[in-house]
């Protein structure tokens, strides 16, 4: 019997409430080295507040997070990147107006004498993106310029600046073409390779059956399967993620309106 890895991170009993509407229920999550973990739901299953709990925008109201074996607190997005947590959300948050450098470097700027130093930030960045095989037009393209796909790679790019070990992923081809999506799906490949752990937010079990090695289902915030993506049918995840559980559909919220929450 293969005995796998000690999880980098794992949460145990990770409950989450806002006011009257119970966004998680004791949910589980591990995420080991050199692997892609998807995590899937449909709308309003819990998949962003779980995430913004890892990332630190909102502590947990229960549960226990390890991470790398000892428990730990995060509290604020601080904490989580202090740990090797990075994540990158579905809107990328870049800045259109500047170039990929400088979206790079965005918050992390290298000076010397008071000053900016570009020839190293740009060095750092072409390093950074010839280790992911990431070819872009021009490193001082504004990134307005971009396709949706080159963006999403500056992004991820940017989320390696600090060397995490692991990285969240919300919807990374979401509205890409299939060249692009391709692209990413490379990418996140490597970030495997590299020996990071991975956790990839998507609705496309083509993305998920290209990549992912385990996935973590929650049904109105609660888990509702873990899978080998190997040995597991595309139809038993979709067959987890729409079945019936204790819980009514009414108790939950849409997508938006669990973003909502946070405000």
């Amino acid at each position: 019997m293969v005995q796998m890895a000690a999880p980098l991170l794992r949460l145990r009993g990770i409950s989450k409430r806002f006011g009257a509407v119970q966004a998680l229920t004791r949910v589980d999550l591990d995420i080991r080295a050199g692997e892609v973990v998807a995590l899937v739901g449909d709308n309003g299953a819990g998949k962003s507040t779980l995430v913004k709990v890892i990332a630190g925008v909102g502590a947990a109201d229960e549960g226990v997070i390890e991470w790398q074996g000892r428990a730990v607190h995060i509290k604020k997005p601080h904490q989580a990147q202090d740990l090797g947590i990075a994540t990158v959300y579905q809107d990328l948050a870049l800045c259109d107006n500047l170039d990929v450098v400088a979206n790079v470097f965005l918050g992390r700027e290298i000076s010397k004498v008071g000053v900016l130093d570009e020839v190293e930030m740009e060095r750092r960045t072409r390093t950074l993106l010839g280790t992911l095989s990431i070819r872009l037009p021009s490193l001082r393209a504004p990134v307005a310029s971009l396709s949706g796909g080159q963006r999403q790679t500056v992004a991820i790019a940017r989320s390696l600046l600090g060397d995490p070990s692991v990285v969240l992923l919300d919807e990374p081809t979401a509205s890409l073409a299939v060249k692009q999506t391709i692209e990413v799906l490379d990418i996140i490949e490597r970030l495997r390779e590299r020996g990071l752990g991975v956790l990839l937010i998507s609705h496309n079990m083509g993305d998920i059956k290209a990549v992912a090695d385990q996935v973590t289902v929650l049904r109105l915030g609660r888990n509702n399967g873990v899978f080998d993506v190997r040995t597991t049918s595309q139809e038993q995840i979709i067959s987890s993620i729409t079945g019936t559980t204790e819980h009514a559909v009414s108790q939950r919220k849409s997508e938006a309106e669990e973003d909502e929450l946070w405000q």
